[in-house]
């Protein structure tokens, strides 16, 4: 049986990517990136909140990342969930989940050209703190 692990999220970029370098020389960017969800409660208010997804690029396209995104930026991606661990500062072990991008669609400014799902993304962003952006790129 073959195994599908694939995420595709449409959204605002949080903050803008962070570009760095392995050892070995290979570019890796960081950033995450923010979904609306609005729904109706028991008393029929509209209820709104957001999800902040952890994305992950590398080589030629994490390079891409971080000459065409900037914060708010609206963007579709696709790639696949990956689970890792790492030691903090506080010698802990934390856990993160994040998404390995394997393909970016920029996301046209143009509200004629945009579904009535990203219109609503592109009309109203939702940004993280700036606690929650600082948390999602330093993981």
């Amino acid at each position: 049986m073959k195994s599908i692990n694939r995420v595709s999220i449409l959204g605002r970029v949080v903050a803008d990517p962070e570009l760095k370098a392995t050892k070995s020389g290979k570019s890796v960017s960081s950033f995450a990136i923010a979904t609306n969800n609005e729904w109706y409660d028991s008393e029929g208010e509209v209820k709104k909140s957001a999800d902040f997804h952890r994305i992950v690029s590398w080589g030629k396209l994490a390079e891409l990342c971080s000459r065409h995104l900037r914060k708010g930026s609206p963007v579709f991606v696709e790639g696949r969930l990956t689970n890792r661990s790492y030691e903090g500062s506080d010698k802990n072990t934390h856990y993160i989940t994040e998404i390995v991008l394997n393909d970016l669609h920029l996301v046209p400014f143009e509200r004629s050209n945009q579904t009535a799902d990203a219109r609503s993304i592109a009309e109203e962003p939702v940004e993280a703190s700036k606690e929650e952006a600082k948390e999602l790129v330093a993981a």
